[in-house]
């Protein structure tokens, strides 16, 4: 049983999964994972010990490969993980991959919160995107090439994203390519993508933003800070979301 004391209100919150299941098989821990964290996500992170940290350490912690997240019960609408330590005799392989997919966690959530770099990007049809002209926009970035399958796969998703803002004028749409333009072009003959592509990014994406796994989404916000870094497609439009509803609902608070 786990008490959380906050704001003087006591919670009594219970893993909604039993952890000594899950530890000793791999396969069952990773399916449990991938269906209940999102580590990208807004959560209120938990220590071993039943105490409310801060996420920069949750993360960290995880980085470690001796703890896994597991999702607490709640009857509220937060999301709450809760760090629990590995036994010995848990299954290897957890404590790897669990390491592994923290670490790219981590280092994305540390670039949340800076300037996006200086940049002067021009499209397939010319027009042109700096730090100066998309001020008072939200730039919603992805980093691929056209070799990645996984960065292709998401494309219809991606495409239905644009068409359902494409009457908002303070959202962008732009993606940056490996690939040279021909290339690109030829390639969106088959598959057809909405987002405003700049090729010949590599240099870019690997010295400025330092990324090195394909697609890599990015929110950038209306002054140009980066909001959110996240691998799958789905996470980032979660946070699209959720940065439209608090726009829309401080524009209504002001009227």
């Amino acid at each position: 049983m786990i008490l959380i004391t906050c704001s003087e209100k006591s919670k009594i919150l219970l893993p909604n999964t039993n952890f000594k299941d899950l530890e000793i098989n791999y396969m069952e821990w990773w399916t449990y994972h991938s269906k209940n964290i999102v580590l990208s996500s807004d959560f209120i992170p938990i220590d071993q010990n039943s105490k409310i940290i801060d996420k920069d350490n949750f993360l960290k912690s995880l980085t470690t490969g001796t703890f896994i997240p597991l999702k607490l019960k709640s009857t509220d609408s937060l999301s709450y993980y809760q760090l629990f330590k590995l036994d010995k005799t848990a299954d290897k392989s957890i404590g790897k991959t669990i390491k592994n997919v923290s670490i790219k966690s981590y280092k994305h959530f540390k670039m949340e919160g800076a300037k996006f770099p200086d940049f002067n990007f021009t499209d397939l049809n010319g027009s042109i995107y700096t730090n100066e002209n998309t001020k008072g926009k939200i730039i919603v970035l992805k980093c691929w090439f056209i070799s990645c399958k996984p960065c292709v796969a998401e494309f219809p998703e991606l495409n239905k994203l644009v068409k359902k803002y494409q009457n908002r004028k303070d959202i962008i749409f732009i993606s940056l390519a490996f690939d040279s333009k021909k290339a690109i072009q030829d390639f969106l003959i088959k598959k057809p993508f909405s987002y405003d592509i700049i090729p010949n990014q590599k240099e870019f994406m690997e010295d400025k933003l330092k990324i090195y796994s394909y697609p890599t989404h990015f929110i950038i916000d209306k002054k140009g800070v980066v909001q959110k870094v996240v691998n799958k497609a789905d996470e980032m439009t979660l946070k699209l979301e959720s940065i439209l509803k608090n726009l829309n609902h401080d524009i209504i608070v002001q009227i």
